[in-house]
């Protein structure tokens, strides 16, 4: 392969130094506009945001006067010229957008030596001084580092950072700006740790703050959103731009909505998608807090966009139907079927190994495959395998009984209850299993699926009227969805008996069942396996299980950060991801060079045949390592390995920190003290991400910190991670992995080759081998997991894309009825749809009395076609024919009902205008009644037209959204069904995407049909003004909010959205205490800087003035 990449390269170029050369330039740029910059003024310098803003601002001009016209004309356009209209605006936009984004690509050099000069002048002056401006002034009522004296205001270079006090001592560096060019350009800076890619961000984020549509810096947790917001937001603020972090607001707050209406909002990527959801379920424009998707930039992108891209965010409330799951009452049967298959597995395992010590191979290798079969992570069967040749046994045994489409694989599982295939994470029952279950609940058919297609004939063909035909089925589909949920529990309670180890992929906290993230060893709060697999694991464990709630919306992180206009991510692992960036997300990653040349020393793998072996001589290399005063960072990927080495470590009395999911709020102490002397800190690989461990002289001269990583992970990521804590910013330091034979990785990815070279080399307990041909076979090993992984994250996506277009599509109608301005163009499109649907449907079967009925339940009209034009007239015809008309009758209906309302929001308005300023208005069709707010004053000022304005944006909201969540509950319900296909040799995707597209036509056609019939029907009940009322705040529906974690299986990889979450408590938590009309207070101006002690009943009119504030 590596020969294969050198010609490559030769012939095509290496595209590291071809990325380098194309942006080298915009650095030289950098430095030409530097010295020129460094003579201005502190006022001039901060006068060029203002010139940048000009540019941006005559650029995008035309355009946007333009659309400012056009919107006007759409307030009095016919529909048709509407639609016009909007399609229009939206092209002007885009054209606008990149209008703006040719002006920042001309300003950038520029733009970026002024935020470096910036820099410069924050390390050189304890203070700077400048003209004070308003929002300097605003500014300085809520940060203390910003001082005013008359005009002047005085900015020091020591702040607050989220609680940690910081003087400011970073100055960019070249490849910093190399980096902050590519993060512009909607690409993947890969830095190295130590090269400060915080820092790097404030270039490409102040360059696109200019446009005022809004920068999102999207961090992993809401530790380093507060802390970089803290800590960058200064150097922004100091040019005018406002900086805010959502993480510190309360959700749907005017806070929040102010902190996105920042020029710059830091946040966590749960809390941006879990806003889009919340915005996508407001029923006022009132409670939206986002703005359209601009320009963000990821940190850590790799771990939001690969590792959590199989986690939907999901918001959901409770069940009406309760929890259907069965796993209490299975829960034995699966504890007993489990365990009769390991006491029958030692036996055979035993004979197996008696077979091969006879030279019996052929029938030894058979009972190894089907011990391997049964239970592959039984701790005799792992250490079996470490043996000389066995493994080759078992590799050549299995080849032999796969091939022909694993045509022979039944002769091997035909003495198991049950098959686990560990590398896909599936299990099936076999028949041996089910004939066992049958038995004890003396029940033949319990776990046995009935064959609907044959069934359905057999009653079909059966004599019987049509009522007791209808019946049968009824009870056969009821039968038939019993069954598919049970056989579905058991898998997953098979699933958590054998697959799932605890303390491996979960720990059990505080009588709850807390996952494990494999990729940093963090536990991770409030995610849930998906599909039943969390509650079967919570049967297993003894603790509650958890209700099941019902989905009310879900998107992934996969399609929010895809809706984003431009998109950029940096971290220090992303090239091997490479392909799946570019493929799912188009991101190109461009590797940054470091600044200072990297002089760690990264030795080859050490390989051992069996995990024993290893342990012992990693504790000897930490052991070494310590004598010698260097501090050893030791990365391990579980809690059990973590302890295993602790106690290993006690016995010879090496003193050490542990730092796992159990012990994880230590984990800023334990940190601290990774770099000093001698300090051996033991870490489930979460050392390996947002930590910098700094190193004293005395370690640097000892040889600088020591990684040794006790097995490869399955991703290369994240031991690259790893490595990355020593050797930052040119210091020295040293990594080693240690790998064993029955590690993980090795078992089910790691070539036969290693093993093979071992036995023949005659290596003896206990020996090792170390080589660069070895490292790469290992490399290759993970390679095929990450290809796995991908594939796994592709088909999740292929799953969500399909719910995508229909969230897209739903979401859309719902913004345009909150918003009201296209509103009259979908009631057009929705009247023409439907008009359409029931032409289709009754044309085709020539039944015109349905075809009149249907009418009549929609538009309360009869049909103005004749039986004969019926019949004659084309499909296409009718449905043009009839639009015509019932929009004509729709708006004469729309005008009927103001002039009908105008009296009594009259009346109410002359004699009580003066108290209420929103009102309540009650609207009914005759079997529903719907509740429509609306502004008093508005609605007597156009004479009742602005009341039916809110009449169809509160209507369309309402049936769409109880139509929406119907629909969720069915395409959870299908999602779960579709699996069961892969029984009939069928791909469930395909099912999925066709039974999916089908479901939403039918949702859609009945939100139109549900919404047209209300706006036809519905009238005020009674020309009564004592049936109006004030318009009270309504309390929000508490719901919950998780992240379902999908498992590594293509089969499962969809996000089913059955997730068990507790409700939150919510607390009101105070900005402020509460203070008295009596009590003193002091209070500033923010005009002059004046303070004074007065009681708070004085303060107020001062304060409502704007000019003063609470000290």
């Amino acid at each position: 392969m590596n020969i294969l990449n050198s010609v490559i390269k030769f012939f095509v170029g290496d595209k590291q130094q071809k990325d380098l050369k194309s942006l080298q330039p915009i650095v030289n740029g950098v430095k030409k506009f530097e010295s020129e910059i460094s003579y201005l003024s502190n006022d001039a310098l901060r006068a060029k945001t203002q010139e940048f803003k000009d540019k941006l601002k005559a650029a995008t001009k035309d355009f946007e006067d333009k659309i400012i016209e056009l919107e006007e004309e759409a307030k009095k356009a016919t529909i048709d010229r509407q639609e016009e209209i909007y399609t229009e605006i939206d092209a002007l936009k885009d054209t606008s957008y990149k209008a703006s984004e040719e002006v920042l690509m001309e300003i950038m050099p520029e733009a970026f030596a002024v935020i470096k000069e910036t820099a410069i002048r924050f390390v050189k002056n304890e203070e700077i001084e400048v003209t004070a401006t308003p929002f300097d002034r605003e500014l300085s009522a809520k940060r203390a580092h910003i001082t005013l004296k008359n005009d002047k205001a005085f900015w020091a270079n020591s702040w607050d950072a989220a609680g940690k006090p910081v003087t400011w001592d970073m100055i960019h560096y070249d490849v910093q700006l190399i980096g902050g060019s590519v993060l512009h350009q909607g690409k993947i800076a890969e830095m190295m740790t130590g090269e400060g890619k915080t820092l790097v961000s404030t270039l490409p984020v102040y360059l696109n703050a200019l446009s005022g549509k809004g920068v999102h810096l999207v961090t992993v947790n809401d530790y380093l959103a507060k802390r970089d917001s803290a800590w960058m937001g200064p150097i922004f603020e100091f040019h005018g731009l406002s900086t805010d972090c959502i993480d510190y607001h309360q959700p749907n707050s005017d806070a929040r909505r102010k902190a996105y209406n920042a020029d710059i909002t830091y946040g966590t990527n749960n809390e941006f998608g879990f806003d889009y959801l919340r915005d996508n379920m407001a029923s006022s424009k009132d409670d939206l807090v986002q703005r359209a998707p601009n320009y963000a930039i990821i940190d850590e992108v790799d771990s939001v966009l690969i590792d959590d891209a199989r986690t939907p965010l999901i918001i959901s409330g409770p069940v009406h139907q309760g929890d259907r799951h069965e796993f209490n009452e299975l829960k034995p049967l699966v504890a007993d079927l489990v365990e009769l298959q390991r006491k029958h597995l030692v036996g055979v395992l035993a004979e197996s190994k008696k077979l091969i010590s006879e030279g019996k191979d052929k029938e030894g290798g058979f009972l190894l495959l089907r011990v391997y079969r049964g239970l592959p992570k039984n701790k005799a069967l792992i250490k079996f395998l470490s043996q000389e040749g066995i493994k080759q046994l078992l590799q050549k045994t299995e080849n032999h009984y796969m091939q022909d489409n694993n045509k022979l694989m039944p002769e091997v599982d035909e003495d198991l209850w049950f098959v686990v295939e560990e590398k896909n994470n599936q299990i099936d029952l076999t028949d041996k299993g089910i004939a066992h279950l049958s038995e004890i609940t003396k029940n033949d058919n319990f776990f046995v699926l009935p064959d609907i297609g044959v069934k359905v004939g057999q009653i079909d063909q059966s004599e019987g009227s049509a009522e007791e035909k209808a019946s049968q089925k009824e009870e056969l589909y009821r039968d038939f969805s019993i069954k598919s949920e049970r056989i579905h529990t058991m898998n997953q309670l098979l699933k958590a008996y054998t697959v799932f180890e605890k303390d491996v992929e979960y720990v059990v906290m505080e009588n709850k069942v807390m996952i494990v993230d494999e990729q940093t060893g963090r536990i991770m709060d409030g995610r849930r396996y998906s599909d039943g697999l969390h509650q079967a694991i919570e049967a297993k464990e003894n603790v509650k299980i958890e209700d099941a709630t019902q989905t009310f919306a879900t998107v992934t992180l996969q399609n929010y950060f895809r809706m984003y206009r431009k998109l950029a991510g940096m971290t220090g692992t992303a090239v091997t991801e490479a392909g799946e960036f570019w493929e799912i997300y188009k991101l190109d990653v461009v590797e940054i060079p470091t600044n200072k040349p990297v002089t760690r020393d990264d030795k080859e793998d050490l390989v051992y045949k069996t995990s024993r072996e290893k342990y012992n001589a990693v504790i000897d290399d930490i052991v070494k390592l310590v004598s010698e005063k260097r501090p050893v960072l030791v990365g391990t990927t579980s809690v059990e390995i973590s302890e295993l080495l602790g106690r290993m470590l006690q016995m010879r009395k090496i003193p050490h920190n542990i730092l796992n999911a159990k012990l994880h709020k230590r984990e800023a102490d334990i940190v601290a003290e990774a770099g000093k002397p001698g300090v051996v800190t033991i870490a489930t690989n979460m050392a390996g991400r947002g930590t910098d461990i700094k190193l004293t002289e005395d370690v640097k001269k000892a040889g600088g910190l020591a990684i040794i990583g006790t097995e490869r992970h399955d991703s290369r990521r994240v031991d690259r991670q790893l490595r990355g804590r020593a050797g930052r910013q040119g210091d020295v330091g040293s990594s080693q992995f240690y790998v064993a034979l029955d590690d993980n990785l090795m078992r089910l990815f790691g070539s036969d080759r290693i093993a093979k070279m071992m036995d023949r080399m005659g290596l003896k307990e206990g020996e090792v081998i170390q080589h660069s041909m070895i490292t790469k076979s290992i490399e290759r090993a993970q390679k095929k997991v990450e290809e796995n992984n991908f594939g796994i994250r592709k088909r999740l996506l292929e799953y969500d894309d399909i719910m995508n277009s229909q969230r897209e599509f739903v979401y859309k109608r719902r913004r345009n009825a909150l918003d009201g301005k296209r509103l009259q163009v979908d009631i057009a499109n929705m009247i023409y749809e439907t008009c359409e649907s029931i032409v289709i449907k009754n044309k085709a079967v020539k039944d015109f009395q349905n075809f009149e009925f249907e009418l009549i339940r929609f538009s309360s009209m009869s049909s103005p076609i004749t039986e004969a034009d019926f019949e004659k007239l084309s499909e296409k015809e009718i449905t043009d024919k009839l639009y015509e008309i019932v929009t004509s009758h729709y708006k004469t209906k729309i005008e009927k009902n103001a002039v009908l309302a105008y009296p009594v929001i009259k009346g109410v308005y002359e004699n009580e205008g003066d108290r209420y300023e929103r009102i309540v208005v009650p609207f009914t069709d005759g079997i529903k009644s719907l509740q429509v707010v609306t502004n008093l004053k508005e609605a007597y000022e156009t004479q009742g037209k602005s009341l039916i304005t809110d009449f169809e944006k509160n209507i369309t909201l309402a049936i769409i959204d109880e139509n929406w969540k119907e629909h969720l509950r069915k395409m959870d319900d299908l999602k779960q069904s579709v699996q069961n296909a892969s029984y009939e040799q069928k791909d469930p995707l395909l099912i999925y995407k066709f039974e999916a597209f089908e479901l939403f036509k039918l949702t859609v056609d009945e939100i139109n049909k549900e919404v047209l019939s209300f706006l036809f029907k519905g009238e005020l009940p009674t020309q009564d003004t004592n049936q109006i009322s004030e318009a009270r705040q309504q309390k929000r529906e508490r719901l919950n909010t998780s992240k379902a974690e999908v498992q590594n299986s293509t089969e499962k990889a969809i996000a089913n959205s059955r997730q068990q979450q507790q409700a939150p408590v919510e607390t009101i938590v105070r900005e402020q205490p509460k203070i008295g009309r009596n009590e003193k207070v002091t209070i500033k101006n923010v005009m002059t800087g004046e303070e004074k002690e007065v009681k708070f009943k004085q303060a107020i009119p001062l304060l409502d003035s704007g000019n003063w504030v609470v000290k």
